[in-house]
């Protein structure tokens, strides 16, 4: 059986266009430690909680209907690996609907057979379905503060 990653779905009340503005103010609904830019291919961009970091390229960009960033390095501390997240890749696919956009996201890589699974999942469940689900349909997510 093929491993399983890591998947969420937000539907949010925006055009997939705002969605993908949102998603790339990353600092409005992960971390407020946010360097760099998430805007088009080629881009990069690191974010912080205290001593973890995570450093990302933006490697496609298609208009309203997908994004991916790699992990090209990071410093995950608590870990054996310290570099596990490196060569995942985070997906986003959006698909517009009547009043809604329906956004899934998948951190190809992070499966259940890593040891970060069971401490990342927490953090992107809250950071993804709570964070920035407030900030696509209230206007203000609940970014990390430093």
């Amino acid at each position: 059986m093929k491993p399983k990653n890591y998947h969420t779905r937000i539907t949010a009340g925006v055009t997939a266009k705002e969605a993908i503005e949102k998603i790339n103010h990353v600092s409005a609904w992960w971390t407020k430690n946010f360097e760099g830019s998430a805007q088009k291919p080629g881009d990069a961009f690191t974010v912080r909680f205290g001593e973890v970091w995570k450093r990302f390229a933006v490697v496609e960009f298609v208009a309203g209907q997908r994004i991916e960033w790699e992990v090209t390095d990071c410093h995950l501390p608590w870990l054996t690996d310290k570099k596990e997240w490196v060569n995942t890749h985070l997906v986003w696919e959006f698909s517009d609907g009547k009043d809604s956009t329906q956004i899934d996201f998948t951190h190809v890589g992070l499966i259940p057979e890593m040891e970060c699974y069971e401490d990342c999942k927490p953090g992107w469940d809250f950071y993804l379905n709570e964070s920035l689900s407030k900030l696509l349909n209230e206007g203000r997510g609940l970014p990390h503060e430093n």
